[in-house]
């Protein structure tokens, strides 16, 4: 025990408490983020800094209603979210892969568990039940790639509900022979109150539900509150018959699926409490139960980890594998299969919870599986960005389902006096026969002046309104009163229908205040970055455009596989056209074959020329032959999406070292959104992998050596 100021720690006061762990709800994902660790691994890591494991700030049990709650929460998002329309699509396909995906984990880990780690038949049978549980962690990714309507992503999709079901089903028959043995009686007790509980929870929640709802129609707070004490009805109603709280919140979920849509303000009211504060709190509970010291202590908790970890890994892939033989996938869907359902994460944090709690498992158990989770995670989120990438390719010549086939350009605007330049380029590019206004968005955060503000910025805005009459174009002025520029440009691109964002190239954040800041939390171009999804324009125009003699087209690997490859490529072929310029593409084979095809459809006689790179990150040779007068436009990507390199984060700080006379742009096509996250997962976490990362690391290394070697070589 330690007093400090008046305070005793470990504290017990609630008001303290609830300062340090809605600081940790606040900080610790994006710190620890920085250093490629999930989110649901770093609440996790903080909860055992402030346990009595760690820095012994918080006492036990102090937080355990909410961890609770949080647990609930959890099972209860993973039934809500399932996609039942895409399970009852491919159900026979689903169920094969379910069954595999499940069967082989818990036999293969239950002979692991009871005969090589020697466990107790109780201990192999729940974490073998672990093994066969999965969460779709890297389906954010698999949704932003395309592949989302794949048959081997929807049956994925519908083999986690087989196996998640049949864990839970498993976790009731363990939890309810701890009182007594697994004789008649027990079967006959346990299988007659289950099902009575499960139809009345299944049967009976939707029709009140669907009552509730036709009832009360306007009240969307009475509607969260009727929904949140229908998880906890069904938490009681499964203690009732005899089995763990977390399958009726599971069940809950399963029978409210239907009734609450997956768009619906409800289900962000749902999303949203859970993932602001139920969920972090279970999170950072789960942490102060953890002691990783026990991994140091001796041989027996590594084995124990990096045991589990292997097996979770090697009976995923497996199912994939037979399920991949038996409907005669390719290597590549099998891939994204294994990928998808190799995470490990909240789910299985659940399970093994009750059992520790419940002295089935011990610490060195509990330890292995946040090691499990981390690994599995990482490794699900780099197979599936992979296999991905690879089965985006394969399906390119599909027709995307969504296109945006609206040419509206929208400009945000930050200072008055630089408006000029990005909107002659708007009026460039804009190739639509349709004379559609440029809209000049100004975004302000409300305060007492605010009218004024207003009436001072149309004013001023007044220079660009006129210089887009001398070209023939209507200048519409747009205000948003938002919390910052990326949500008002964000709400603002779906109000308008905006096909393209043009923006300034900020490079402001030279201040240590200012990089810090930006590191922690993501520069504005970051933020907007990562929600709008339409074609984005960065530009950095140093002299008039009209000047340009040349543009210098620097194209990543599989820029031609983009939804927006053919809306930009149709954009620079008018800028080519009003500035005069000739075009020389810096490219791969297959993307300069893509993109040549693409501009000979635009039917422009518009000089143009090839030069061949395998990787762009060459094209830093041409400084030499790049004159100041050349207007280099590099497209890049957003992370996750099939055209994203690593090497892209590079770019913006090699083009001003190297170009910094030159006008700039880094286009960013029009890509597609995840529709999809795991609760406690952040779409950084996907990502920025450190596995990625070291092997481009690894790669780039390899071709030093050979530019080296040849360099001898002459």
């Amino acid at each position: 025990m330690m007093i400090l100021n008046g305070f005793t720690f470990p504290l017990n006061d609630p008001i303290p408490i609830f300062v340090i762990v809605l600081f940790i709800i606040l900080l610790a994902p994006i710190l620890l983020r920085k250093l490629r660790i999930p989110s649901i691994i770093g609440l996790i890591l903080a909860g055992m800094a402030i346990g009595d494991h760690g820095f012994n700030l918080v006492a036990n049990g102090s937080i355990d209603l909410f961890g609770k709650a949080g647990l609930l929460y959890i099972m209860f998002l993973a039934g809500l979210e399932l996609d039942m329309a895409e399970f009852k699509k491919n159900r026979y396909k689903s169920l094969v892969f379910g069954f595999f995906t499940f069967i082989i984990p818990l036999g293969l880990g239950f002979f692991l568990c009871n005969y090589l780690l020697h466990f107790n038949f109780m201990a192999s049978l729940l974490v073998s039940s672990m093994f066969a549980t999965h969460t779709l962690v890297a389906y954010p990714l698999a949704s932003r790639m395309g592949i989302a309507k794949n048959e081997a992503v929807t049956i994925t999709v519908g083999g986690t509900i087989i196996t998640d079901t049949a864990v839970l089903l498993i976790l009731a028959v363990i939890t309810g022979s701890i009182e007594g043995e697994l004789n008649q009686q027990f079967w006959l007790k346990l299988g007659f109150s289950f099902l009575v509980f499960s139809l009345t929870v299944l049967v009976g929640f939707p029709f009140v539900g669907r009552w509730f709802f036709k009832k009360i129609k306007d009240d969307q707070t009475t509607h969260f509150i009727f929904v949140f004490a229908m998880v906890f009805l069904g938490a009681f109603f499964a203690e009732l018959a005899g089995v763990e709280g977390i399958i009726g919140a599971f069940l809950a979920g399963l029978a409210l699926n239907q009734l609450i849509p997956h768009t619906s303000p409800l289900m962000n009211r749902i999303e949203f409490a859970g993932n602001a504060l139920f969920i972090p709190f279970f999170l950072i509970s789960v942490g102060m139960l953890v002691d990783l010291k026990v991994l140091l202590k001796g041989n027996q908790a590594l084995i124990i980890a990096g045991t589990l970890t292997a097996m979770a890994l090697s009976t995923k892939w497996i199912a994939a594998f037979i399920t991949q033989k038996i409907f005669r996938y390719s290597a590549t869907q099998r891939n994204v299969m294994f990928g998808l359902s190799t995470s490990h994460a909240a789910a299985t944090i659940a399970v093994i919870l009750i059992g520790f709690n419940m002295k089935i498992i011990d610490e060195n158990v509990l330890n292995g599986t946040i090691i499990l989770i981390l690994i599995t995670c990482m490794v699900g989120s780099f197979v599936t960005a992979n296999a991905g990438k690879r089965l985006a390719v394969e399906e390119s010549g599909r027709v995307p389902d969504i296109i945006n086939i609206q040419e509206r350009i929208l400009i945000p605007v930050n200072d008055t006096n630089q408006t000029d330049g990005l909107l002659d380029f708007a009026v460039m590019i804009n190739s639509s026969q349709q004379k559609t206004p440029v809209y000049m968005l100004t975004v302000m955060q409300d305060e007492d002046r605010l009218k004024e503000k207003v009436v001072l910025n149309n004013k001023n805005l007044e220079k660009a309104i006129k210089h887009g009459a001398e070209t023939d174009t209507k200048v519409q002025a747009v205000t948003r009163v938002d919390l910052n520029m990326a949500d008002g440009i964000r709400r603002a691109v779906k109000e308008l229908l905006i096909s393209d964002v043009v923006m300034e190239w900020s490079d402001k954040s030279n201040t240590a205040t200012g990089f810090l800041f930006n590191s922690l939390f993501g520069t504005t171009t970051q933020n907007i970055l990562n929600s709008v999804w339409e074609t984005v324009f960065i530009c950095r125009f140093s002299y008039p455009l009209n000047t340009t003699a040349k543009i210098i087209l620097v194209l990543t690997k599989n820029a031609e596989y983009e939804i927006g490859f053919h809306h930009w490529v149709k954009r620079v072929v008018a800028l080519s056209k009003q500035a005069g310029a000739r075009v020389q593409v810096c490219c791969a084979a297959d993307t300069q074959k893509a993109f040549a095809k693409e501009f000979a459809k635009n039917k422009v006689s518009a000089e143009i020329s090839y030069r061949h790179f395998e990787d762009v990150e060459d094209f830093l040779v041409l400084a030499r032959e790049i004159r100041s007068n050349d207007l280099i436009i590099a497209v890049s990507a957003r992370k996750g999406t099939v055209s994203y390199h690593s090497y892209m984060e590079t770019i913006p700080s090699k083009l001003l070292k190297h170009f910094e006379k030159n006008n700039l742009i880094l286009l960013y096509p029009e890509q597609r959104q995840s529709e999809y996250l795991e609760t406690g997962v952040q779409p950084e976490d996907l990502v920025l992998t450190p596995i990625q990362d070291q092997i481009d690391n690894f790669n780039k290394l390899g071709r030093a050596v050979k530019k080296i070697i040849r360099g001898k070589q002459r």
